[in-house]
């Protein structure tokens, strides 16, 4: 699974001071199977995407899917609880985010779409995806068809169906991230570890919008995700609304009730975007999506193009990953040094 549509390296981060939280390995602060058992901490039910799942003691052999996903279990120090990661590119070997050692902890299981025979081979006892981040039903590969095999799913929460057909959304974007922490901190006994990480992120989101701009001054953003007859972009329930609205901008399609989701150019020039943010993944380069973005006629006049206003961030900043803080962080800044 490539995109949480379709089938990314990250923003520049101030990552580094999450060692401590998350660089430690998976046996700082987690117990075994059998002392958390022995402790009352299991069995554990938690909630996922509205449903109750309980867990007798923790996975085992989780397979995630997709970056974002994948560097959530990285984060939490949960390697040596993962059998592998699929996904089409690795991400992080070269960046300072404390987790980028768990891709050479972790097998690199395939750089296609995730499938139920990926899975078998794994001996996988958890898989970890979400809706359009793998589970799929027109590929037959849904938490049902992993259930027959006996085979547990956990669904990122970003993801999650609200009821409306296929639309996907149930809460914030940042509180999607913050509550996948805390159900994987307690089903894995990190609880403590899920914790820090949230205050860390919380904090330092707060430092960001105690400089950012207030009201009118917050400049119109919209995110160019791909497409040329139409542009995929991001509704209210898609990480870039978050990352928009924390950082000091206004988000454009806010009132679009989805995650990932095509509009019409028509509503793109209408909403005059004075900033427009890139998503830098896949087979078409972020040059050439700007490129293109600066020569499209119905374009011409909108305020980011006229005043090349245009900043780009990686797909795994943008869909729903511990690396969202440092998107904030680094739109903030770019917001504020173009005010």
């Amino acid at each position: 699974m490539r995109h949480p549509l379709r089938s990314v390296l990250p923003a520049v981060s101030a990552l580094s001071a999450l060692a401590l939280v998350t660089g430690c390995g998976a046996e700082v602060g987690q117990k075994d199977g059998k002392a958390a058992e022995a402790d009352g901490h299991y069995p554990v039910t938690i909630t996922n995407c509205g449903e109750e799942q309980t867990f007798e003691s923790a996975p085992e052999r989780v397979v995630t899917n997709d970056v974002g996903i994948t560097e959530i279990m990285f984060s939490l120090g949960l390697t040596d609880h993962m059998a592998g990661y699929v996904m089409p590119d690795r991400h992080g070997e070269t960046t300072d985010v404390p987790w980028a050692d768990g891709y050479e902890k972790t097998e690199w299981l395939s750089k296609g779409y995730i499938t139920k025979e990926i899975a078998v081979e794994a001996k996988a006892d958890l898989v970890f995806a979400g809706w359009n981040y793998g589970f799929n039903e027109a590929q037959g590969f849904t938490p049902a068809t992993l259930e027959k095999l006996g085979i547990d799913s956990y669904l990122l929460t970003e993801s999650c169906r609200n009821g409306e057909g296929k639309a996907r959304g149930v809460m914030s974007p940042l509180d999607a991230l913050y509550t996948d922490l805390r159900n994987l901190g307690r089903v894995f006994d990190v609880e403590d570890r899920a914790e820090k990480m949230i205050t860390d992120f919380q904090q330092r989101i707060e430092d960001v919008q105690e400089q950012a701009p207030k009201g009118e001054d917050r400049p119109r953003v919209f995110l160019y995700d791909a497409g040329q007859d139409k542009p995929l972009t991001s509704g209210r329930f898609a990480g870039p609304h978050d990352i928009i609205t924390k950082a000091g901008g206004d988000h454009v399609m806010k009132d679009l009730e989805d995650s990932w989701v095509t509009v019409g150019w028509e509503t793109v020039v209408e909403r005059d975007p004075e900033i427009i943010v890139i998503n830098d993944y896949g087979d078409v380069t972020a040059e050439q999506k700007e490129k293109f973005l600066k020569s499209f006629a119905p374009l011409k006049n909108v305020s980011a193009v006229k005043n090349d206003r245009i900043l780009v961030l990686d797909y795994v900043d943008l869909v729903e990953s511990p690396r969202n803080v440092a998107a904030v962080e680094t739109l903030g800044e770019y917001i504020r040094g173009n005010g």
